[in-house]
């Protein structure tokens, strides 16, 4: 007589399962990474917006580009929406919980500035409201969703999706992009500051590759 399936087995089994897909978004993650490194370097920031363990993981998103993932660099701009709990309250409070990231993207974000957005099903109306205004407000609309289509992937402009029906997985392999994302960001920060005219900051070191550093002066 078989054992019982474990709810062990029952969630590595889905895990499992999620990752043979989700090796698909590789050359995505690469070019996000590079687009993102162009675009902090430049002067911009990333807004980052999520619900329940999906503002969890934007914060810890933004942890790793304000600190760093693995060595020493420049912090860049990364603002997790949810964190700003005073202002998501008075907005919440004053416009409706559909308002409390829109908001703050009308507030904070700039034209060719990046928003991205966490949900696990993808239809959250507070996260669909906060995409129209980044799209109002010129600003680059990504998202990591579940399965597609969603709404939320309709109204971005590029979407990072983890086929999977456990929200559990799809969270986790969200906390997986978001490491390596910052690792995509991190690999291309030296070519991004490299490039012509670009507001490299005086003195700025770049140490990539276990310790070999990169003096850069503007």
């Amino acid at each position: 007589m078989m054992a019982a399936t474990t709810p062990l087995d029952t969630h590595l089994t889905n895990l499992a399962a999620a990752l043979v897909p989700y090796r698909r978004h590789e050359t995505l993650l690469a070019r996000w990474g590079e687009a993102l490194a162009r675009r902090l370097v430049d002067g911009g920031r990333l807004l980052v917006a999520g619900n329940g363990g999906s503002a969890a993981e934007a914060q810890h998103l933004t942890a790793e580009l304000v600190g760093k993932l693995r060595d020493d660099r420049q912090p860049l701009s990364a603002i997790a929406l949810h964190a700003e709990t005073s202002a998501m309250t008075a907005i919440g409070n004053d416009y409706g919980y559909d308002e409390v990231f829109a908001r703050q993207v009308r507030a904070h974000g700039r034209d060719g500035d990046v928003l991205l957005l966490l949900s696990t099903s993808g239809t959250s109306a507070n996260l669909l409201t906060a995409a129209r205004a980044g799209r109002g407000s010129g600003l680059t609309c990504w998202a990591l969703t579940g399965p597609t289509p969603n709404p939320l992937a309709d109204l971005c402009h590029d979407v990072l999706s983890v086929d999977s029906p456990d929200s559990q997985v799809v969270q986790e392999l969200h906390l997986v992009t978001s490491h390596l994302l910052c690792e995509y960001v991190e690999r291309a920060l030296p070519g991004a500051l490299a490039v012509p005219g670009a507001p490299v900051r005086t003195g700025v070191e770049v140490v990539l590759d276990g310790g070999a550093g990169q003096q850069v002066q503007a």
